[in-house]
């Protein structure tokens, strides 16, 4: 079984390290955000895994961190790992966001939640919605 420090790491390394780390805290923010909601599944790994909601699960390309060999890569899985420990072991959220997009894409769903902001390449949504 993966741990959720490997599921919550590989998710925010693969949806965030080309970002600032404040983005990368905002990716874990949702995702921890989720976990806590009873609309998403109750764990990290549910959540990070639930069908078609973070594009690096279902992009066709590794989902694994570990391969990638290049000096950035490895830097930046270990700003991941450090960021998703934090966010296990109870860091403080600045984000109420359970989704987020990429700027420049645009969704229907984007239109009925609630704008949180924008950091780096990536704005923030509270889905604020009695059911999804």
């Amino acid at each position: 079984m993966i741990s959720e420090l490997l599921c919550l790491a590989t998710a925010i390394f693969f949806e965030a390290r080309g970002e600032p780390l404040e983005g990368q805290y905002a990716v874990a923010d949702v995702i921890m955000n989720r976990v806590e909601d009873s609309r998403y599944p109750d764990n990290v790994c549910d959540v990070v895994n639930e069908p078609k909601q973070f594009s690096y699960t279902h992009d066709g390309a590794s989902d694994d961190p570990q391969s990638l060999t290049n000096v950035l890569d490895k830097r930046a899985w270990g700003v991941a790992q450090e960021v998703a420990t934090d966010a296990l072991t109870g860091a403080p959220r600045v984000y109420k966001a359970t989704h987020y997009l990429k700027v420049g894409i645009d969704t229907t769903w984007s239109k009925s939640y609630v704008y949180e902001g924008t950091v780096g390449q990536h704005k923030f949504y509270i889905n604020n919605t009695k059911y999804r």
